[in-house]
């Protein structure tokens, strides 16, 4: 099996490293990962300048390519140029997993992951994929996380989980990767789509100027029992098969019926 990875926490991120350790027991691990962090970018690309990326190693040895662009533009640039066996060919991967991200994934930040977004950027390729995401902690078990997420992916494996789907979202919470845990339940859930209030403190910098730093708040509402959120809450490792594409199909039939259209002369600009 040859195993794409990728993230968004950048190429030298110690969850990339713990993922690929784990991974090499399932096949080939080939890494294209950002040159810097790009947490929080979504699933953004890079068209208007051009899109550098370099070998990185360890002595000797190629660790990957770290690309100046995004998540997505990692995957993108790596199933057009930089998927390449030893002896130079391109081939098409097996598995794309991105991660693992130091912090969550879940609820309405899905919508603005840039794990998520590479994952999903597989998929759109007609690749299987999973997001892998770590609950945020000063001394985070990276390797216990690693360990925990291939033995899901090699569980959905044996059930052939990609065949009829191909993008899903693991997220991992930081009490089961602890040594007291147990054995932790993974649960499957939808993704929390109750509203998050937009907050931010107000601060001065040295010059007085004005500038304004997020503040991570709790969904307004409270999330459904089956969701990613609640499963992080109760300790529980979430997996959720996600959509790529959005439309909403049961409004279709009821948009059709409005029969809409413009009056004639009707022009979509105006002169002033």
């Amino acid at each position: 099996m040859r195993i794409l990875l990728t993230n968004d926490d950048g190429i030298y991120a110690p969850g990339l490293a713990a993922m690929r350790a784990a991974l090499e027991r399932l096949g080939e691990v080939h890494v294209v990962a950002p040159a810097t962090e790009q947490s929080g970018v979504g699933h953004g690309i890079t068209f208007l300048t051009p899109l550098m990326a370099n070998q990185v190693f360890d002595g000797d040895t190629a660790q990957g390519w770290a690309v100046e662009g995004s998540p997505a533009d990692c995957v993108k640039l790596a199933l057009a140029k930089l998927c390449l066996d030893e002896n130079g060919e391109a081939f098409r991967p097996d598995l794309v997993v991105s991660g693992i991200n130091w912090g969550l994934n879940v609820g309405v930040n899905v919508l603005y992951s840039g794990t998520v977004a590479a994952a999903t950027e597989a998929a759109l390729n007609d690749l299987p994929s999973i997001a892998v995401s770590l609950e945020w902690e000063d001394h985070t078990r990276f390797d216990a996380a690693a360990a925990m997420s291939v033995a899901v992916i090699e569980q959905m494996l044996e059930r052939d989980a990609w065949r009829d789907h191909r993008l899903y979202n693991l997220n991992i919470p930081t009490a089961s990767t602890m040594p007291s845990a147990g054995k932790p339940e993974v649960r499957i859930t939808r993704m929390g789509s109750t509203r998050w209030d937009a907050a931010f403190e107000e601060r001065l910098d040295p010059k007085g100027r004005r500038y304004f730093w997020t503040i991570g708040t709790p969904p307004t509402d409270p999330p459904g029992a089956d969701t990613d959120v609640v499963a992080i809450r109760d300790g529980a490792l979430s997996l959720s098969p996600l959509a790529v594409d959005r439309t909403r199909d049961a409004m279709l039939s009821q948009m059709h019926a409005w029969n809409l259209g413009l009056a004639a002369g009707a022009s979509t600009s105006s002169n002033h």
